[in-house]
């Protein structure tokens, strides 16, 4: 029996090529399918165990506040409001106590340059219980407050220096002075 083959109409091809090559990329795929597959299983459960501990965590927040709440009415009745208000004017007091004022002058000593005068200080705690000092300096031109800006920019102990308002010299006073606000890194 022979097979008749007519090369010009039906010509040979070559499709064991792109068969090997195709048969490999779905493999490729459909192991790249199982990894995507397992990961996101992984990640289904790592997310329910994040939302049990957000639950747990959202429930001690909120026992937290009821138990807030409950001391609150108890601070607040008539009879403790003299003890309250003695108790924040006390801790209030030793907080501002901790500020050392040795300490600040000999801090500024080493940072502010010899032809600056420093006229007030004063020292001020914020919400988050960092030292600001707000001072007022003096000097015979405005380049060694610029000067002692830089120093102040590049000590450790002081961030953020501004130099917030300043005044012309008069008669009565012959000094560029300077309102100056800088944070000071002295822990309490």
């Amino acid at each position: 029996m022979k097979i008749p083959i007519n090369l010009s109409s039906q010509p040979f091809r070559r499709d064991r090529a792109m068969l090997a090559a195709s048969v490999a990329v779905s493999v490729l795929l459909a192991g790249t399918l199982a990894v995507l597959i397992s990961l996101a299983v992984k990640d289904r459960a790592q997310l329910a165990n994040v939302r049990g501990d957000v639950d747990r965590l959202t429930a001690l927040v909120n026992q937290l506040g009821r138990e807030q709440g409950q001391l609150d009415t108890v601070l607040k009745k008539p009879e403790n409001a003299q003890v309250l208000e003695r108790s924040v004017f006390l801790n209030a007091l030793l907080l501002r106590k901790g500020i050392s004022w040795s300490r600040i002058f000999s801090d500024l000593e080493k940072t502010v340059p010899h032809n600056v005068r420093v006229i007030t200080i004063h020292p001020s705690i914020n919400g988050r219980d960092q030292v600001t000092l707000s001072m007022v300096v003096a000097a015979e031109s405005w380049t060694p407050v610029v000067d002692l800006l830089k120093k102040l920019e590049q000590s450790s102990l002081f961030e953020h220096p501004t130099a917030k308002t300043g005044q012309q010299p008069t008669q009565g006073e012959p000094f560029y002075r300077f309102n100056v606000s800088v944070n000071y890194a002295q822990k309490l």
